[in-house]
């Protein structure tokens, strides 16, 4: 492509990684190597939100039968379990934790500082 337009600029032409989601750290970072300067990765971000809520789901199953009787006893209440902010605020973590990923991955922590 360099020669084909006459380029001086090593990596003349940027290129999107489309379909990211899912590619292994070596694929992305060789991808960057030969002028990658985008992935989408949606659907990794997708699923991280699902999982993080899905988690929540599993570590609290217990509390989430009722909205009184917990472990902790027949006469418990367990509104802070089943209100949907919390099991919402999971995905929100998990899926921030997976966009800190993906940013180093892609060589674009601190870049801009």
């Amino acid at each position: 492509i360099k020669e084909k337009i006459g380029s001086d600029s090593d990596k003349p032409m940027k290129f999107v990684f489309h379909g990211g989601s899912g590619s292994d750290v070596s694929d992305i970072q060789e991808a960057i190597g030969y002028g990658v300067i985008k992935m989408n990765i949606d659907t990794d971000t997708q699923w991280a939100f699902w999982d993080g809520i899905r988690a929540y789901e599993a570590k609290y199953h217990d509390y989430l039968q009722g909205q009184i009787g917990s472990p902790e006893g027949d006469d418990k209440p367990n509104k802070k379990y089943y209100d949907p902010r919390m099991s919402l605020r999971a995905g929100e973590e998990a899926m921030a934790a997976r966009l800190v990923k993906a940013a180093e991955d892609l060589k674009c922590v601190n870049v801009l500082n």
